[in-house]
């Protein structure tokens, strides 16, 4: 199994209903639809600069910032003192807590994001959870869809898992790191304390507190080659 503890903590999210009754934690994904379309309330209390787009679909809490050039189109619940920089792009079903950065050039679809996760540059979010105080680095994707559009199955200790899933990007842990230019294939699982050194192509379970270190050999020769 993979109980959400192993992942999150609950003090750090404010939307404790979705992780009810769970016994694998990305079974939360197909219950943020309906979350937001029962409980969602719009209203903006964030300040806005210029005229970035914001549905009608949208609640945003006080002290979020949203710039010019972000596109917001809801349902989406975004929290407060959030950073929602120019160029991000908040599609379908997107829960952000509280004070998190969504960067620019950074795509969020069907995602539950904790408190003060930041994705600040050229990221896709898509099917996926971040943990608390998660970061990924610039570049990274967490790819959600297999190349057959077959259903994703996880890669454990104990062999391969089906999710009937057909889209799951990545469970990402609190307080974990994802190096720059990383991809996380369909059904990642990163644990808590995690690191995965950037431009890694990764694909399946890192325990939490584990270290996915990318080694490369390189070739110096003088002059121009």
């Amino acid at each position: 199994m993979f109980p959400t503890d192993e992942f999150f903590d609950l003090a750090h999210c404010d939307h404790h209903a979705l992780f009810e009754n769970v016994e694998h934690v990305w079974e939360v994904l197909p219950k943020i639809a309906p979350y937001l379309k029962f409980r969602l309330k719009p209203a903006i209390h964030a300040r806005l600069i210029g005229k970035p787009f914001v549905s009608g679909a949208v609640f945003v809490g006080k002290g979020t910032v949203i710039e010019q050039g972000a596109m917001i189109k809801g349902p989406a619940w975004i929290g407060e003192n959030c950073e929602i920089r120019s160029g991000c792009y908040i599609r379908e079903n997107v829960i952000l807590g509280d004070g998190v950065v969504a960067g620019n050039s950074s795509e969020f679809k069907n995602c539950l994001v904790f408190n003060e996760a930041q994705i600040p540059h050229f990221n896709y979010v898509g099917d996926s959870i971040l943990g608390y105080r998660a970061h990924l680095g610039a570049g990274v994707i967490l790819s959600n869809v297999r190349l057959d559009k077959a259903p994703i199955t996880v890669h454990g200790p104990g062999g391969r898992l089906p999710t009937s899933l057909r889209k799951f990007g990545a469970m990402v842990g609190d307080r974990a790191e994802i190096g720059c230019n990383s991809v996380l294939s369909p059904g990642s699982l990163i644990g808590h304390d995690a690191i995965v050194y950037p431009g890694s192509q990764w694909r399946g379970y890192l325990p939490a507190g584990h270290t996915a270190k990318l080694t490369q050999t390189f070739q110096v020769i003088p002059g121009k080659g």
